[in-house]
């Protein structure tokens, strides 16, 4: 059965109408995966669950581009009605089952975890929930829609077989269930691997060019590039591998984005119109403090060289672009131009880092040693 599942979703999404070429199905590797995995993964696929059809959650996290928006030429995501944009760059969902319940550390004083670029899902099962409601994304009227569309899904069975009966008389039941088999697709090793290059280099099997070595030095540095401030590229303690990321907030001062299409959404979606400015974390309900304002969640930089374009609001193009900003957001500010949010800016590990372009080029390519799927030759 498990097998069936398999074919029969390669076989939909290659030849249901859905926007997903074969090789982006391809690059799920289904292997040793659960029926709730491939259940998740099954409802992660399909472009019918939302309203009106054709936009699924792989639309803007898809395999092949390191589970981010494969649309590099929007600098946010376009959701299933034409022209309406929401306001932020799509986060990567790889890595993403590592990020801890959102909480503040009162040891730090920190704001830690959840989901989004604010936090504002706790977990993965409130974070798969969110989009579908979305106006700007899937726009489904509510749970009742997406519940409505699965019970005529040909993985209905499926679903019934793996949560009982109850949850199809239950809109609510059965939409938690919708969001639990998406968060266990999302949790699956499939869609975190560690299948880098560097982690390959970790484990003894590879070695790294003289300039991924040059990279990582500066990477790690505090003198020079200081990275892993915020990015931790070591092993644990305990053995586990990096994730970089720390999973905190930080304001970067990273410029505002006249480019953000979701400044020409209609009022309904967004009544600041040019004016709008995204406080992040400090516009998350439940965090009325001044000094979050304009702090967003740090990101894993796994897969990173997939995921153009880069920042919260997309404003940067390359990889070089964003590792220049570090290297010469202080020192060169006519460049950049203001932050969006000018209060709270981390002026501490970032902004003059000294580095002269072939040091800022090894950087990069150390990055793109992230990348998951490498092939040992």
């Amino acid at each position: 059965m498990l097998k069936t599942l398999i074919v029969t979703l390669a076989t939909t999404i290659a030849l249901g109408g859905c926007a997903f070429e074969p090789d982006h199905k391809a690059a799920v590797d289904t292997t040793g995966m659960s029926k709730l995995e491939v259940v998740g993964m099954e409802l992660f696929f399909d472009e019918s669950l939302s309203t009106p059809p054709g936009q699924a959650c792989a639309s803007c996290h898809l395999p092949t581009a390191g589970f981010a928006d494969p649309d590099d030429h929007h600098p946010t995501s376009e959701g299933v009605h034409p022209g309406r944009f929401g306001s932020r760059n799509a986060p990567v969902v790889s890595y993403a089952k590592f990020s801890p319940p959102f909480h503040f550390d009162k040891t730090e004083g920190l704001y830690v975890g959840g989901q989004f670029w604010d936090g504002r899902a706790s977990t993965l099962e409130e974070q798969a929930k969110q989009p579908f409601l979305n106006p700007v994304e899937m726009a489904n009227p509510g749970p009742h829609a997406v519940a409505g569309k699965v019970r005529e899904a040909w993985y209905a069975a499926e679903i019934r077989e793996l949560f009982g009966d109850e949850v199809f008389n239950d809109d609510l039941k059965l939409y938690d269930a919708i969001a639990s088999a998406i968060a266990a697709f999302e949790r699956s090793e499939a869609v975190s691997p560690f299948t880098s290059k560097y982690d390959y280099f970790l484990a003894g099997k590879v070695d790294l060019t003289p300039e991924e070595k040059l990279g990582l030095e500066l990477f790690e540095r505090e003198d020079k590039g200081n990275c892993a401030a915020c990015h931790p590229s070591q092993p644990g303690d305990d053995g586990s591998k990096p994730l970089f990321t720390d999973f905190t907030y930080d304001n970067l001062g990273v410029p505002s984005n006249t480019e953000n299409p979701h400044l020409r959404n209609d009022t309904q979606f967004n009544p600041h119109g040019d004016a709008f400015v995204d406080l992040g974390l400090g516009g998350k309900a439940g965090v009325d403090r001044k000094s979050e304002h304009g702090k967003f969640k740090v990101p894993t930089l796994r897969n990173i060289a997939d995921s153009a374009p880069y920042m919260h609001n997309g404003v940067m193009l390359t990889l070089r672009e964003v590792v220049d900003f570090y290297n010469t957001r202080d020192t060169d500010p006519a460049r950049w131009g203001p932050p969006e949010v000018a209060s709270n800016v981390n002026s501490d590990e970032l902004g003059n880092l000294g580095l002269n372009d072939k040091e800022v080029d090894a950087i990069v390519t150390f990055m793109q040693a992230l990348t998951d799927g490498y092939t040992i030759k």
